[in-house]
């Protein structure tokens, strides 16, 4: 299943690898805290779940979706047979109640604005441009009937990650994807990483994730490939390569391949 948000970061290009590596594993529940745009999850439906994460807009679209994804899609209509550079600015200014009306503006704002990012502004307010091009907001792939019938099951939280490590035990399945935050191969957003997600986060995240597979947990972790992440998580848990592509940078020339962490506690 195709992930109907774009997500800077996102683990798309991981997916093949993904298969192969929990091919023979046996889990009762998956659990990702850095949620985003799921591809991982979509691509492995999983029968019980907890997603979580602390983006409360991107947590309001996922149950939007999952409780009404109708009324989602015909926002969504609207907004495909309106948009325009003018028209994105007026949404992306708009503050709704509705939690259909609120997952409808993300989306269309994910898929207009440049490069998927979300990024606000010390006020909490997204601030990121409209795209270069006038791209359409709908696509023939769309499915939200059958991505709200894969997350019927799923319960969605909008909490710390460490809250929903704490829930992991024995028989359970963790996917953890946090922001990197250290400097990754002249990665342009780790500045921007940096503010929401600390480098005391980043050792908080390994004591919950030691004390998750202490309880018997599985764990698979993607991370930034530098000496300060080995230096984490080596004594523990199984470390290993793996490169991606990368296109988020504001500069061509800036976008390639480059290495990640897959850090493994299985």
């Amino acid at each position: 299943m195709t992930p109907f948000l774009r997500w800077a970061g996102g683990k798309r290009w991981f997916v093949p690898a993904w298969r192969k590596l929990i091919h023979e594993l046996q889990y009762d529940r998956y659990i990702e805290p850095f949620l985003g745009g799921g591809a991982i999850y979509f691509s492995t439906k999983p029968k019980k779940s907890i997603l979580s994460d602390s983006n409360k807009e991107l947590i309001n679209t996922y149950k939007a979706i999952k409780e009404d994804w109708g009324e989602v899609l015909r926002i969504l209509r609207s907004h495909d047979r309106r948009h325009t550079r003018e028209y994105y600015y007026n949404i992306r200014c708009a503050v709704y109640c509705d939690p259909a009306e609120r997952a409808a503006q993300f989306i269309y704002l994910n898929r207009t604005c440049w490069n998927g990012l979300y990024r606000v502004n010390k006020a909490g307010v997204f601030n990121v441009p409209v795209g270069s091009e006038c791209k359409r907001v709908l696509h023939e792939y769309d499915d939200f009937s059958s991505v709200a019938q894969c997350l019927k099951t799923a319960d969605i939280l909008c909490q710390d990650f460490e809250q929903t490590i704490s829930q992991a035990e024995s028989g359970d399945l963790l996917f953890v994807d946090p922001p990197y935050t250290v400097k990754h191969n002249f990665n342009g957003f780790v500045k921007y990483n940096e503010n929401i997600f600390s480098w005391d986060d980043q050792e908080r995240l390994c004591e919950s994730l030691h004390h998750a597979k202490e309880r018997g947990a599985k764990i698979v972790l993607m991370n930034a490939n530098h000496q300060s992440i080995y230096s984490l998580y080596s004594n523990s848990f199984e470390l290993a390569d793996v490169s991606r592509a990368s296109r988020i940078a504001s500069d061509s020339s800036f976008r390639g391949k480059y290495s990640e962490l897959v850090i493994l506690g299985l």
